[in-house]
């Protein structure tokens, strides 16, 4: 049986620490890209929204059918709102789920491992050097008592 010496705590720690790649210019200039039309998306559809209240409140209806139509466009802007939300949280659970699955589970199986080892070395020690001590002891101090007994005056 070969025993594999164990990294010290440095090597460890180098082991461990993760180094993320800094992004090349091209990908800053990729994701300013993405970010940038992501906005103006979001401009154009508020721009729409503003232009088509503009045009109902400029409508020669009632008052009460210009309210109902800018309700029904504001409770539509509110759901597609909760609809981006909605979409944005599964993300954010499959993310989860994703860093639980391959990276918190793996480190509870090496610590179940470890303590699985630890155990048996306890147990293991337990049997063949603490039982053995203890009952040395035992022996030793019913010779003890046997000598008081044998001889009380020596105290």
């Amino acid at each position: 049986m070969t025993v594999e010496p164990q990294p010290t705590p440095a090597e460890t720690a180098e082991q461990s620490s993760i180094s993320l790649p800094e992004p090349t210019p091209t990908q800053r200039s990729g994701d300013n890209r993405r970010a940038a039309g992501i906005i103006a998306a979001v401009v154009v559809v508020v721009l729409l929204i503003i232009g088509g209240i503009v045009l109902l409140a400029l409508s020669p209806e009632s008052t009460t059918a210009k309210v109902r139509d800018i309700f029904i466009i504001v409770m539509a802007l509110e759901s597609l709102m909760l609809g981006v939300a909605v979409i944005v949280l599964i993300v954010q659970i499959a993310t989860l789920i994703n860093l639980l699955q391959n990276e918190i589970k793996p480190i509870l199986d090496s610590t179940n491992e470890t303590v699985n080892h630890l155990r048996g070395t306890t147990q293991f020690l337990s049997n063949n050097l603490v039982e053995p001590v203890m009952k040395l002891n035992e022996y030793l101090a019913g010779l003890r008592k046997l000598f008081d007994f044998i001889r009380p005056d020596r105290r």
